[in-house]
């Protein structure tokens, strides 16, 4: 019997692990972002998300971004303006 090779598509990834940031106790008066990742129905979602949440939560302020493609990483002047103005940031993918 021939052995037939397997490939593992996993591969494998070299990353120093991160912290998280800290939860935020609450989020009234905290500046809200959304990154659209422009899929299909992300603004539908992320909008919808920001609807149901402004229901509760008074906001400082409301900051819609996009990303050039879904298929691309953010640009990094794009999530430096991000994480300069904003305190919580949503992103979806809306497949």
């Amino acid at each position: 019997m021939t052995a037939i090779p397997v490939y593992d598509p996993r591969g494998v990834v070299d990353a120093a692990p991160l912290t998280t940031a800290p939860r935020a106790k609450k989020l009234e008066g905290l500046r809200l972002g959304l990154l659209d990742n422009t899929k299909w129905n992300a603004n539908k979602l992320l909008r919808g998300v920001r609807d149901r949440l402004a229901q509760k939560h008074a906001f400082g302020a409301v900051n819609y971004y996009r990303k050039e493609s879904f298929s691309l990483s953010a640009a990094p002047g794009l999530l430096s303006e991000i994480a300069a103005n904003n305190d919580v940031v949503l992103t979806a993918i809306g497949d």
